[in-house]
């Protein structure tokens, strides 16, 4: 196994990753933004050096600075995360010239999923069914106005050369089609530096149900299962759950069989998760691989019962996956917590965690690079962590969470903990029956009942703050009448820290 990893990322990715590290006994490097410097996940690694100012593209997009770190410092292997530089082809082949193992799928597969029409034309090739649409990047405007016209409205338009939710747009009239492409082809420029765009048939009422594989280098792959992530705003994920509420033993088999042979259409190797569309009709069709660790990983962890960030680890080690896994027991639920104010048209929430109570107790899990006295900035993702729960039954598991949402108190920024109980305990999503349009159907039920309970939530933080306040008022007298150094700077002179 390998004796030092360094980790590429931030935050609470970082943290995960560094825990399994360092129950395996491997040494943790981190690298971090000069914003960054006091985060947790600089903390508890074993060393940690500093690659440039807080945007992203000085410092943890710096490919160079990071490979020359982790040549100087003797690594054997660098894991990404998810997100920065965790899909980017140059990087991955970077690192095999460096003589560095990356800790994900070759180059290659990763530059093949990453083109969604080249993707499309592989799957279908693979039988893999697949979203009637384009099947090669729009040539112009001509060419996504007769592809529209053949399917028929709705439509949706998508950059050819990322995801995310970025450079997506629905488009149900085609008095708008003209004006919703150049917005995709802008926004997929700014965001994946590629003005590329295709189109394809827009599903009305969609389950979004993934599944996360694990492929070793002996050809071996194995499907752990599928995900429910259908509670979405503007395409990008609020909470899932796994195994799905409405996907049959024999949907299931079937699907997974696809995500395999999906897998290995493209020669896969690692960790990856093979995302669907699940129709009214019960028809699923091909959505995107993504080539890297999910968000939402935890909840297919706890219902295995295994460390998938280890099995990635193994299998780029060289190690062979067993014939099978256990099979899944009990539920998981995810709630992803989002410094955001969902009441204000979700505008994001920056400033200083004044103080954090995170839930507890049987079943409760909270992944998270952030504590009390972090500060929020608007230079990275609004995710301050994921709260995960695990029961014996879906109902056990929808209570467990709720309980843990209604417990979780996080004073100083705005977050999305009110939404993720809102929906929680709405009708639709206790019975199962939703779509990845439910938020845009019932966020006004949501924000009504989140209203309901706001004033007793915000009763509460205000004795927190006025709490934090005082405390650090009689701290500050304490540390203004001595002069012994900061703890970062007795910290820095026990560890390896530059």
């Amino acid at each position: 196994m390998f004796l030092k990893i360094l980790i590429a990322n931030r935050g609470e990715i970082a943290l995960r990753v560094m825990r399994t590290c360092r129950e395996l006994g491997i040494k943790t490097v981190a690298v971090f933004s000069e914003i960054d410097r006091t985060s947790p996940h600089v903390l508890f690694a074993d060393e940690a050096y500093c690659i440039g100012p807080a945007p992203a593209n000085e410092s943890y997009l710096r490919m160079e600075k990071i490979i020359e770190i982790a040549q100087k410092q003797g690594v054997d292997a660098i894991h990404p995360g998810y997100g920065f530089l965790s899909e980017n082809t140059e990087f991955s082949k970077s690192c095999e010239e460096a003589g560095i193992t990356f800790i994900g799928p070759p180059a290659e597969a990763i530059r093949t999923m990453g083109d969604k029409t080249t993707a499309r034309q592989m799957m279908k090739k693979a039988r893999v069914p697949i979203i009637p649409g384009l099947e090669k990047p729009a040539e112009d405007f001509k060419s996504v106005q007769d592809a529209a016209q053949e399917m028929q409205f709705p439509v949706l338009i998508k950059a050819a050369g990322g995801g995310g939710g970025k450079g997506m747009r629905i488009v149900r009239k085609e008095s708008d089609l003209k004006t919703a492409y150049e917005r995709a082809k802008s926004e997929a420029k700014l965001s994946f530096n590629d003005s590329r765009v295709y189109v394809e048939k827009y599903l009305e009422n969609p389950r979004h149900i993934e599944f996360q594989i694990l492929a070793d280098q002996h050809g071996n792959i194995l499907s752990l299962g599928e995900r429910e992530c259908s509670i979405q705003r503007r395409f990008q994920k609020i909470i899932e759950e796994s195994p799905s509420p409405i996907v049959s033993p024999d949907l299931r088999e079937e699907m997974a069989r696809a995500a395999c042979e999906a897998a290995r259409a493209c020669e896969y190797v690692g960790a990856g998760t093979v995302e669907f569309m699940l129709d009214e009709t019960g028809m699923f069709y091909f959505l995107e691989m993504n080539t890297r660790l999910q968000v939402e990983h935890p909840i297919t962890e706890l219902c295995i019962g295994e460390d998938i960030v280890a099995w990635q680890m193994a299998i780029a080690n060289g190690e062979m996956l067993p014939e099978k896994f256990e099979q899944s027991r009990g539920h998981a639920i995810e709630c992803r917590i989002y410094a955001e104010d969902s009441t204000n048209n979700f505008a994001p929430s920056t400033g200083k965690i004044l103080e954090m109570r995170v839930p507890d107790g049987y079943g409760v899990r909270f992944d998270s690079g952030v504590v009390a006295g972090s500060e929020i900035t608007p230079y990275y993702d609004p995710m301050l962590g994921k709260l995960i729960v695990w029961g014996s039954s879906r109902k056990q598991a929808i209570g467990r969470m709720a309980r843990a949402l209604s417990e979780f108190q996080i004073v100083g920024v705005e977050t999305s903990i009110p939404l993720c109980l809102g929906v929680l305990q709405h009708l639709d999503f206790v019975s199962g029956n939703y779509s990845t349009t439910f938020l845009e159907h019932n966020l006004s039920a949501v924000l009504t009942d989140m209203r309901n309970n706001a004033e007793e939530r915000q009763q509460l933080s205000a004795v927190v703050a006025a709490i934090y306040r005082e405390k650090t008022k009689s701290t500050f007298k304490k540390e203004t009448k001595k002069s012994n150094p900061s703890r970062w700077e007795l910290l820095g002179k026990q560890r390896n820290l530059r």
